[in-house]
């Protein structure tokens, strides 16, 4: 569920295909908004193909992304790994990300996570990086931990996570596109409520960046709505 709070409601890994619609106020990601925070509209499809292997897609509306050099939309591809093991869940991830209405913007990354099961609640450690790629100036490495606890008798489950950005820059200027300030924090806490196939929630996000473009970067209150097909 915290994981839910930074991209349109994830699909479910299980036999056939699963997917879902949403609408939110901002698409925000590790602390940055990259639609301008404006509202956005979005879905995602996972097609399971083996036992707890998937191909999953992902697109959401950006309406002429300052940050991604005008893009209209973000489309995000790969397939993804997820093993339950005892009370431990494990997972692993490839992401292509392509940003139509803009040129030379696409990236890769890949990533990995572990979380642990503890009654109603759980703990995640998970991490991101992206090889060096000139559409993002260098590499970048994301690392976040995060918790969430469903509330006994209640459709509801709160949340906390908190994220760090680093890497090495070749060219300042398109590192600036996924690190404003170079290394920086990002963190944040939520509450969503989940009854049958409809989900919505509320997300406070913030980052620890001092720069005149703070206003992608600040602190935000995010709703979303989401319909799982």
């Amino acid at each position: 569920m915290a994981a839910a709070g930074a991209s349109p409601a994830l699909a479910q890994y299980t036999d056939g295909i699963s997917a879902s619609i949403e609408i939110a106020s901002d698409e925000r990601r590790r602390g940055l908004s990259w639609s301008n925070g404006n509202p956005v509209i979005g879905g995602s499809v996972s097609v399971a193909v083996a036992d707890g292997l998937s191909l999953d897609g992902t697109a959401v509306s950006l309406w002429g992304s300052t940050r991604h050099a005008g893009a209209d939309a973000v489309i995000d591809l790969g397939p993804s790994y997820v093993r339950q093991w005892g009370g431990w869940r494990l997972s692993a991830q490839a992401r292509y990300h392509l940003f139509p209405g803009a040129s030379g913007q696409a990236y890769g990354e890949i990533g990995a996570g572990a979380g642990f099961l503890i009654g109603p609640a759980s703990i995640d450690l998970s991490g991101s990086y992206a090889p060096r790629q000139d559409s993002v100036g260098g590499d970048n490495l994301y690392a976040a931990a995060s918790a969430a606890v469903a509330l006994p008798g209640t459709p509801f489950t709160v949340s906390a996570r908190a994220g760090h950005s680093s890497g090495h820059a070749r060219d300042p200027v398109k590192t600036t596109r996924l690190r404003p300030d170079g290394a920086y924090w990002d963190y944040g806490v939520g509450v969503d409520y989940l009854k049958g196939r409809w989900a919505a929630g509320l997300r406070y996000a913030d980052s620890s960046i001092d720069r005149p473009d703070r206003r992608h970067a600040g602190g935000q209150l995010i709703g979303r709505v989401a319909l799982n097909l």
